[in-house]
C-alpha cells in the first residue's frame, strides 16, 4: 500500500501492462470497444489524475505522486475476474444526466490504512482482513467519492457535462443493480504513490453503453480550446451577470473639525456643511461618476453629470 516499507527497485506500474482500448481485438470480440481509439478519455484522465493529489494528500499526510495507466475496455466479468476476491470496495457513482453509473473501485486494505490514519493511526492494516467494511469504513469510502465527484466532473467538462453521485459501497459486485457480466466497461486506473512505496491503484470503471453518445468526442485527437460556447448556456450566463445587484452611494460631504470641537459636541450642536455642485457617486468602493443633487418625483435624486472611465470597456 501507500505507506509500505520502500521498495527503491520497484516499478511505479502494474506488473502486467493492460492493452491500450484501441486493441480490444485481443479481448475476444470487436463489438466490445465500438469506439477505437480513445484518444479524449485518455486526456480527460490524465487531466483527473492531476487533482488526485489534491484529494489524498490531506489523508494521507504526504506528499502524492498520482498518474494515469492506459485504459482498457472489457467485459465486467473479466474485470471482476481480474480483481479478485479479496476485500474491495465497489461504489457505484450515478452519472447525470441518464441513469448509467460509473465504478469507483478501490482496495479494501488502502481503505483501512486510510481510516486508521484519520484517526490519529500510522496507518496500520490487520495482517487478515475483514470480509466486510465497518459503517466507519463505510463512511470513508463515501467521503472518498464525495471528494473526487467533482474533480471528476470538472475533467469531464471539455467532453460532457456529467454529474457524478456516490452512492451506497458493496463488497459483492454482483449485488450492484444494471450491471451485467457481459457489459462492455471502460477501465480507468490511477495509480497513488508516497516517496519510495509501492502504489495504490484506483479504478474508475465507465459501461460503453452510456458514453455511446459521446463517441465522436470520445475519439477525437485533441479537444477544441476555441470551439463556440453553448448560446443556451452564454445567454443564461449574460443574463445571470446582468441581475447582479450593485450598491450605489454618493457622498454629499466631509466636514473636518478639530479633535477640541470634537470633544465638546453635545446634542443640538450644529456641524456645517457645504455641499459642492458635484458630488461624487460612488459604486462600492470605486468611484462611478459625478451628479448634483435635487428631487425627482418628490423623493432625493442624484443626476449624472459625468461618468468615469472604470475600465476599457466601461467608456464615458
Amino acid at each position: 500500500m501507500v505507506n509500505a516499507p520502500p521498495e527503491t527497485t520497484m516499478r511505479e506500474r502494474r506488473e502486467r501492462d493492460r492493452p491500450q482500448a484501441a486493441h480490444s481485438g485481443m479481448l475476444g470480440s470487436a463489438k466490445l470497444n465500438p469506439f477505437g481509439d480513445l484518444h479524449t478519455l485518455q486526456h480527460l484522465s490524465a487531466r483527473f489524475a492531476r487533482t488526485l493529489r489534491g484529494v489524498f494528500e490531506p489523508m494521507l499526510r504526504q506528499e502524492v505522486r498520482s498518474w494515469a495507466e492506459p485504459l482498457v475496455v472489457q467485459r465486467f466479468a473479466d474485470y471482476r475476474a481480474e480483481r479478485g476476491d479479496g476485500l474491495i470496495a465497489w461504489l457505484p457513482m450515478v452519472m447525470t444526466p441518464g441513469a448509467a453509473q460509473a465504478l469507483c473501485v478501490m482496495d479494501g486494505r488502502f481503505i483501512l490504512e486510510l481510516l486508521d490514519l484519520f484517526f490519529g493511526g500510522t496507518g496500520a492494516v490487520p495482517p487478515v482482513l475483514p470480509a466486510e467494511f465497518s459503517p466507519a469504513g463505510e463512511a470513508m469510502i463515501a467521503r472518498i467519492g464525495q471528494l473526487i465527484a467533482t474533480p471528476l466532473k470538472t475533467a469531464w467538462e471539455p467532453m460532457a457535462r456529467f454529474e457524478f453521485q456516490p452512492t451506497r459501497v458493496e463488497v459483492n459486485p454482483a449485488m450492484i443493480a444494471e450491471l451485467d457480466g457481459e457489459d462492455a466497461m471502460i477501465v480507468t486506473r490511477f495509480g497513488l504513490a508516497t516517496g519510495a512505496g509501492k502504489p495504490v491503484f484506483l479504478d474508475l470503471v465507465y459501461p460503453v453503453t452510456a458514453l455511446k453518445p459521446h463517441a465522436p468526442s470520445l475519439t477525437t485527437k485533441v479537444l477544441g480550446k476555441t470551439a463556440e460556447p453553448d448560446p443556451a448556456w452564454r445567454n443564461e450566463l449574460t443574463r445571470a451577470a446582468m441581475n447582479i445587484r450593485f450598491p450605489i452611494r454618493s457622498v454629499l460631504a466631509e466636514p473636518v473639525v478639530s479633535l477640541q470641537m470634537l470633544m465638546d459636541l453635545k446634542p443640538g450642536d450644529v456641524i456645517p456643511i457645504t455641499i459642492s455642485g458635484d458630488v461624487p457617486v460612488m459604486v462600492g468602493n470605486d468611484r462611478l461618476g459625478c451628479g448634483t443633487v435635487g428631487t425627482s418625483n418628490g423623493f432625493a435624486a442624484i443626476q449624472l453629470t459625468s461618468i468615469t472611465r472604470i475600465d476599457e470597456g466601461f467608456a464615458a
